[in-house]
C-alpha cells in the first residue's frame, strides 16, 4: 500500500521492510540510503538532531511540521557534519526566517549527502513506528521520480539493524584534542574557558559539542579521547574525573572494548559521569544489562523523575536501547526513571562519585532542569582534591 499528500509526481520514496510505501517530495541529496526509522517529537532543534552522532544509522521522522523555518548556521552543529541518514517531514521545508540563518536546510543537506523527504503523513508514519517498532527502511530521492519499489523493499529488508552494531567507532574522533569552548552567551557567542580547571578526560563515543561546552562551563579542563582509548590511555592523563559520552549503536557491541576501559577507571575511584550511551556502558561495566526498546525515546519533552528528590525534570532524549533496571547489581541504585514508561534513566554507585543518566542534560529543554548534573560532577572532583 502507498500513501502521500502531494498532487505532483513524487520525487522521493520511503520503503518499509514490511512492504509499505510512502511517497513525497525530495530535498537535499539524491540517491538511496538504508537505515532504522525513528521519530522525534521536539519542536525545535532539527539541525542539532541531524548533527547528533547518536542518530548514526537512523532516518528521523519529525513530528513537528515546521522544519526549515530557522535555517541552519555553523554555531548549532553538534558535530562537523550531519550524522543522521536522512529526514522525513510533513511539509516541504519552509524558507528560513531567523537572524542567525546562514543557509537554507535543503542546500545544506545536499552539500552533506543527506536525503530529505517532505509531503508525508508523519502522524500515520509515527503510529506505525510506535505500533510495529522502529522499522528498517530504504529512503530514495530521484528528481525524475523513477523508483524500483521491489528493490527498495529488498534493501530495507537487507538492512542489518542496530542490534549488535558498534557505530561509535564510525563517529568518534580520530585523535585526542583539547576543548575549551563554553556555553553560548549573548552577545558574543561561545566564550573560551580560562584558568585552572578540573582535569577531565571525555571519552568520545559520539560526543555532542554542547556536552563538552557544559563540562567547560562547569570548570573542567577537557581532553577528548577516541572511543578506542584504553584505561591506561585515560589514566595517563592523571584525570580528576572521567566523562563517558553519548553515541550511537548497540551499547553491548561498543562495550566489547569500552567496558574493560571503564572497569579499569572504576578501580581507581575516580569520579565518573556518563550520558546516554555512556550511561548504558557504565551500567554494563557494573554488571547490568541493556535491552533494545520498541521504538526508543527521541524528543525534547520527556518527563523524568529524580528518585532522590522527587522532582520531575523535562528532558531531551535520544536512545533506542535502555538499561534493564532489574539487572542492576547490589550497590548500584536507580536514581531516575521515565514517567512515560518507567524505563531506567539514571544510576549511581553507592558511596562512590560514579553516576550517569540516560537523557541529555546539555540539551536543556527545561531549560535549566538538569544542568545540576554537571555541577554535581564538578563537586565530586572538588571533594576528591587534597586540601
Amino acid at each position: 500500500m502507498a500513501t502521500g499528500q502531494s498532487t505532483q509526481k513524487p520525487t522521493a520514496c520511503l520503503a518499509l521492510a514490511d512492504g509499505t510505501i510512502f511517497y513525497g517530495m525530495g530535498f537535499g541529496a539524491t540517491g538511496t540510503t538504508t537505515a532504522e526509522l525513528c521519530f522525534n517529537t521536539a519542536m525545535t532543534g532539527y539541525q542539532e538532531i541531524m548533527t547528533d552522532p547518536s542518530y548514526a544509522g537512523q532516518v528521523v521522522t519529525f513530528t513537528f511540521p515546521h522544519i526549515g523555518n530557522t535555517g541552519v548556521n555553523d554555531e548549532d552543529d553538534e558535530t562537523a557534519d550531519p550524522v543522521a541518514a536522512g529526514m522525513i517531514v510533513k511539509w516541504d521545508p519552509t524558507l528560513a526566517s531567523n537572524w542567525r540563518t546562514q543557509e537554507e536546510l535543503g542546500p545544506w543537506l545536499a552539500k552533506r549527502g543527506r536525503i530529505g523527504m517532505g509531503g508525508v503523513d508523519t502522524r500515520r508514519l509515527t503510529r506505525a513506528i510506535r505500533q510495529q517498532g522502529a522499522p528498517h527502511v530504504a529512503l530514495a530521492h530521484d528528481p525524475d521520480g523513477n523508483f524500483d519499489l521491489e528493490a527498495l523493499v529488498a534493501q530495507a529488508r537487507a538492512f542489518s539493524g542496530l542490534v549488535g552494531l558498534d557505530l561509535a567507532k564510525d563517529v568518534t574522533c580520530a585523535q585526542s584534542y583539547k576543548w575549551d569552548e563554553m556555553r553560548w552567551a549573548w552577545p558574543d557567542g561561545y566564550p573560551k574557558r580560562e584558568g585552572k580547571g578540573f582535569k577531565v578526560v571525555a571519552v568520545d563515543f559520539g560526543a555532542k559539542r554542547n556536552i563538552l561546552r557544559c563540562l567547560a562551563s562547569a570548570g573542567c579542563d577537557v581532553t577528548v579521547l577516541p572511543a578506542s582509548a584504553t584505561a591506561e590511555d585515560v589514566l595517563a592523563h592523571n584525570p580528576d574525573g572521567v566523562f563517558l559520552s553519548n553515541g550511537p549503536g548497540d551499547p553491548a557491541a561498543t562495550g566489547v572494548y569500552a567496558v574493560p576501559m571503564i572497569q579499569g577507571v572504576l578501580a581507581k575511584d575516580i569520579p565518573v559521569f556518563g550520558i546516554c550511551l555512556g550511561h548504558q556502558m557504565l551500567a554494563l561495566a557494573l554488571g547490568a544489562q541493556t535491552i533494545k526498546m520498541n521504538h526508543g525515546h527521541h524528543g525534547a519533552n520527556h518527563p523524568v523523575k529524580d528518585n532522590d528528590t522527587g522532582k520531575v525534570e523535562i528532558t531531551s532524549m535520544n536512545h533506542g536501547f535502555a538499561v534493564d533496571a532489574q539487572t542492576l547489581p547490589e550497590g548500584v541504585r536507580e536514581t531516575h526513571v521515565s514517567l512515560f514508561d518507567g524505563s531506567n534513566c539514571g544510576i549511581k554507585v553507592d558511596g562512590k562519585p560514579v553516576f550517569s543518566v540516560q537523557y541529555h542534560p546539555e540539551a536543556s529543554p527545561g531549560p535549566m532542569d538538569s544542568y545540576y548534573l554537571f555541577e554535581r560532577f564538578a563537586a565530586a572532583m572538588a571533594e576528591r582534591e587534597p586540601a
